[in-house]
């Protein structure tokens, strides 16, 4: 998939949606279901763009319930209703799990392999602008279709196990996702496919390919 550069300086998450339009940026599906026990499938569309110093976030769902237990960064977003970015930012085994909930409650995780993950540290984590339609306090499943989005903006820096000067002209390897672990109807979808026994996200082996143009 092509990542568009965006030639912008300084921008709000609030603003990141109107700003992606402007620039007609499109949407992409998350839509593979992967796991024939897990059949549901919510409405899941992102887009994504870069500057010279982050990358650009926007993704919008609809689904039957919605749940945000989780309203401080690092803690078990994905069994809330959660949208997921890992990406392989260098030429390495490493790689990075980026983890939203609907509130924007992020949890950024890096390591090699699922049991060998480092979280990023406060200050880390203070510097990934966030803005969720739902607003930012936690609350229980509710238990209605809810449509929702949440935009991000992720500083290179964030990425803090590798120096990243620039990405255009690069080619990494990411995969995106749609979960939700404790919601009443548990789901587990992706924007490249996967084959594995049972869920799990943590396969860099399925990433697909961003070309940063």
């Amino acid at each position: 998939m092509k990542v568009t550069k965006i030639s912008v300086s300084d921008i709000e998450p609030e603003a990141l949606p109107a700003l992606l339009d402007k620039e007609n940026i499109a949407f992409q599906p998350i839509d593979v279901v992967n796991w024939e026990e897990y059949p549901y499938r919510p409405e899941v569309t992102f887009r994504i763009a870069y500057t010279d110093h982050a990358i650009l976030l926007h993704y919008k769902v609809k689904e039957a319930t919605v749940r945000a237990r989780y309203a401080t960064d690092n803690e078990a977003v994905w069994t809330d209703s959660c949208v997921e970015f890992f990406i392989n930012a260098g030429q390495d085994a490493i790689y990075y799990n980026l983890e939203c909930n609907c509130i924007g409650t992020v949890l950024l995780g890096v390591g090699s392999g699922r049991g060998e993950r480092e979280r990023a540290n406060p200050h880390t984590m203070k510097e990934i602008k966030r803005w969720a339609s739902l607003g930012n306090q936690p609350f229980e499943e509710r238990k209605e279709e809810t449509a929702w989005e949440v935009a991000l903006i992720i500083p290179y820096r964030s990425f803090f196990k590798h120096q990243i000067p620039s990405l255009e002209g690069k080619t990494i390897r990411a995969n995106f996702y749609k979960c939700g672990d404790e919601l009443e109807t548990p789901h587990f979808l992706s924007w490249n496919p996967m084959d594995t026994p049972a869920p799990d996200f943590h396969r860099p082996s399925f990433f697909g390919t961003l070309l940063f143009s």
